[in-house]
């Protein structure tokens, strides 16, 4: 009995070291050339008449499961049923293992080719899962011309419902459907995606890239706008996929071209001037997709320029992108700041591309100024933040970006309040981005106010204020030179003057009793209780410059009332 089951089982195959399987000699090799071939040599080298062969072999189409599929067509007698699920494996398994006509007749092969003839009444559904199956042994799928000539009756099912001519050229048009459309996921669009486009959307990114090879628009040769809105639809689907699909493991490298792809399709067709597809929103969208799918350097920095250029149009949540480029399937993202909620560092290369654009005129920059200072406001609480990347977006723009530096001094103060571990030095610094002239006098006053404001920067700040002051004033009476305005020009001259000497002596007295000891001492440190007394002083100083303020327009309107009464026909003179 044992040594009729040694007879019946005389072959041990190991398969791909998972799967041992025990086989008849004789069965296998009759329809196995390779099979065949290698038990021969295995009885020449042992000698003996009836051997115990054993051999392993490795990358076997579709593993264990593959291999007993095979082996179930060997004991049926050459008989197997062949469907579109497992054709694609049979076909695969039976080139590896010889199984040609020369062998047995009607052998595997030949069966499974001539039901492969069949493929142009497939219908699309069987034309997809023939495709699919094939993720597992795609290499061995690919060299044996399988996987060329389902693509080839793939493209011919969507031919026969869609312009084919938009897969290969840029155009905006979109597919008509025997099947339901679903809406479109492109901003400025059309309003539905080709039917095909969910369908293709379960294949693996290499089977992919076959497709998009065969219609010669891979990488750099993609100019079409179809195309590109159906890599956008695969790749924000794959995001949301697990890691591991058909027993493999994903990583960036499997999706890279295909990112890639749908960049160069953007900047060729914008490049077109096909600019109406693609507003700036649109243009975020996409950087947040490929971010996630290892987008080359070259494809990054080209897709920056491009929103950079376009930056005035954005609005705040555009410029809102995870630092941590999460969400997709991995994290090859564009480096957020060291653990920051968002991505700063996008945002300050868009600005320096934004800056450094042609036709920026002071209109649109005054636009990415007010969208900057929202979105400094919303960066600042994060307490990950670093100071420098902080002052990086700040003074990334050129003071004419801002007519007024309150939303930036609001940030600031929120930033002070989300870092308090940062040095007197440090806060100095910050204020830094401060413009003290453009800052509104409600500003100013809870500038001098804030306890979380250096008292050098205060002193500075309405010094600054004091000076832009006294010029607007001098400067608004001087534009008038006749001899009535002269004089109240004179009048405003004296008591811009007198102001100004007060002012001075305050900051005087100020820096007296506030800094003076410290430069003469720089080791002793101001106390709490001074820098609370400075504060009282500084406060104190707004109100009496508030006051005075008022004294001299009441001053400036009589003198204007008088003088207006003797020449009623002149025009009058702005006041401040």
């Amino acid at each position: 009995m044992a040594a009729a089951a040694a007879d019946l089982c005389d072959l041990q195959i190991h398969i791909d070291g998972q799967h041992t399987f025990f086989l008849n000699q004789k069965i296998v090799s009759t329809f196995s050339g390779m099979l065949k071939k290698i038990i021969k040599q295995e009885k020449k080298k042992t000698r003996i008449k009836n051997p115990l062969i054993f051999f392993r072999i490795d990358d076997f189409p579709g593993g264990p499961e593959g291999f007993e599929l095979i082996s179930r067509f060997c004991y049926n007698n050459g008989g197997i049923p062949i469907t579109v699920a497992n054709v694609s494996l049979l076909h695969s398994g039976a080139i590896f293992l010889g199984m040609y006509e020369n062998v047995s007749p009607c052998n595997l092969l030949q069966q499974t080719e001539t039901f492969l003839e069949g493929m142009f009444y497939w219908s699309w559904n069987d034309v997809v899962a023939c495709l699919k199956s094939c993720e597992p042994f795609f290499h061995h799928a690919d060299s044996s011309g399988l996987l060329e000539k389902l693509i080839f009756s793939l493209l011919g099912k969507i031919a026969q419902n869609t312009d084919i001519s938009l897969l290969g050229c840029g155009s905006s048009s979109s597919s008509s459907s025997p099947e339901n459309s679903g809406s479109s996921v492109f901003p400025n669009s059309s309003k539905k995606r080709a039917w095909w486009f969910d369908d293709l959307s379960t294949l693996p990114p290499m089977i992919i890239e076959k497709v998009v090879t065969s219609l010669g628009a891979y990488r750099s040769d993609n100019n079409s706008l179809i195309l590109t809105k159906f890599l956008l639809h695969y790749l924000k689907t794959a995001a949301a996929q697990p890691q591991s699909r058909g027993g493999l493991q994903l990583n960036n490298s499997s999706f890279s071209g295909l990112a890639d792809t749908v960049v160069y399709g953007v900047i060729s067709l914008m490049e077109k001037g096909e600019r109406t597809a693609f507003s700036c929103r649109a243009l975020f969208w996409v950087l947040r997709i490929v971010t996630n799918f290892g987008l080359s350097k070259e494809c990054r920095t080209g897709l920056e320029r491009l929103i950079g250029s376009m930056l005035d149009q954005a609005k705040l949540d555009d410029l809102l992108v995870c630092g941590s480029a999460g969400g997709g399937i991995h994290n090859g993202g564009s480096g957020g700041s060291s653990g920051s909620v968002y991505d700063v560092n996008l945002v300050v290369r868009l600005m320096r591309v934004f800056v450094n654009s042609d036709g920026v005129n002071v209109e649109r920059m005054k636009k990415v100024g007010w969208l900057i200072d929202q979105y400094l406001g919303e960066i600042s609480p994060d307490q990950n933040l670093r100071m420098s990347k902080f002052m990086g977006v700040a003074q990334s723009l050129p003071d004419m970006a801002r007519d007024c530096f309150d939303g930036v001094y609001r940030a600031i103060d929120i930033y002070l309040e989300s870092h308090p571990g940062l040095s007197t030095e440090e806060r100095s610094r910050l204020c830094r981005c401060l413009n003290y002239e453009k800052l509104s006098l409600e500003a100013c006053k809870d500038l001098a106010k804030n306890p979380r404001i250096p008292p050098r920067v205060t002193v500075e700040a309405l010094a600054s204020q004091t000076a832009a002051k006294g010029y607007d004033l001098d400067h608004d009476q001087s534009s008038c030179e006749s001899p009535t305005t002269s004089s109240i020009r004179s009048s405003n001259m004296t008591l811009s003057s007198s102001i100004s000497n007060k002012i001075s002596k305050s900051i005087v007295l100020y820096n007296d009793k506030g800094s003076a000891d410290a430069e003469s001492n720089p080791e002793q440190e101001i106390t709490s209780e001074d820098m609370r007394l400075n504060i009282q002083r500084m406060q104190w100083r707004v109100l009496e410059l508030e006051k005075l303020c008022r004294e001299m327009k009441g001053q400036m309107s009589k003198l204007f009332m008088k003088h207006h009464k003797s020449m009623p026909n002149r025009s009058s003179p702005r006041l401040c």
